[in-house]
């Protein structure tokens, strides 16, 4: 079922957006260098590749230069098989190439980026999320009138980002991330008790406004807030891109 919404999700997109060219600026792609959460049963923490393949395809379809980028640079592991749109944007697009080729921090240069998107995957919450020059990335970005996306886990990747104001970022947003209630009811990270933290209450503890099942219909909607766009779930990460494609359009306008 997850597999049928991310494909038809992916094919509805062509009716949303014209292919346009970006100006000049590019879009940050930002992962995880971790593999395991450092337990002796070694549980995944790999980035999601259902969440980063999709929004990649998105962005360089409508003529963006992506680029990615990881704490320690380099190879960015992923788990989940290849299939539909993640198989043809690793054949066709470079995804996994420019993938393995991420910058380090002291590579970036956040004044070249329109905007930054954080897929799933615990290992975010590992080294994303504690990696101060990271943060101060993603934060001038937005700084700069940038849009800053994320699906699932992503979301607590930025949780601790501060901006140039000292208030982080996610500040009386409304944001949405992996949820505690789906977190505790799963033994991925045995019920989170393996994680640094549970994304909602890091983003509630930073004055965010966190938006869960509880608070939606839909679990697959995609929330907008002052260019903060953000998900829940994975079959929706596609989406998540092509909101922040419009957000994007409309800010050169």
């Amino acid at each position: 079922m997850i597999k049928r919404i991310l494909l038809l999700s992916i094919i509805s997109l062509g009716f949303f957006l014209p292919a346009q060219a970006s100006d000049t600026k590019k879009i940050l792609i930002i992962a995880s260098n971790i593999e395991d959460m450092g337990d002796p049963d070694k549980h995944d923490a790999r980035n999601n590749l259902w969440e980063y393949a999709p929004p990649y395809h998105i962005f360089v379809s409508h003529g963006y230069d992506v680029e990615f980028a990881s704490p320690a640079g380099g190879v960015v592991p992923f788990m989940m098989e290849p299939l539909g749109i993640s198989s043809y944007t690793i054949k066709y697009e470079g995804f996994l190439d420019r993938a393995n080729r991420s910058l380090t921090p002291n590579q970036v240069k956040p004044e070249n980026y329109a905007a930054v998107f954080i897929g799933g995957g615990y290992g975010t919450l590992f080294d994303v999320a504690s990696n101060q020059k990271l943060l101060d990335i993603m934060a001038k970005i937005y700084d700069n009138g940038g849009v800053i996306g994320s699906c699932g886990h992503g979301a607590g990747a930025f949780a601790n980002a501060k901006l140039k104001s000292g208030n982080f970022m996610v500040q009386g947003k409304r944001v949405a991330g992996f949820p505690n209630s789906t977190e505790r009811e799963k033994s991925w990270a045995k019920q989170g008790t393996l994680l640094p933290f549970l994304v909602e209450e890091q983003l509630r503890k930073n004055g965010a406004i966190v938006v869960n099942k509880d608070s939606i219909a839909d679990k697959h909607e995609v929330i907008i807030d002052k260019r903060i766009v953000s998900s829940m779930f994975l079959p929706s990460a596609a989406l998540v891109a092509k909101e922040m494609l419009i957000l994007l359009e409309h800010e050169k306008k």
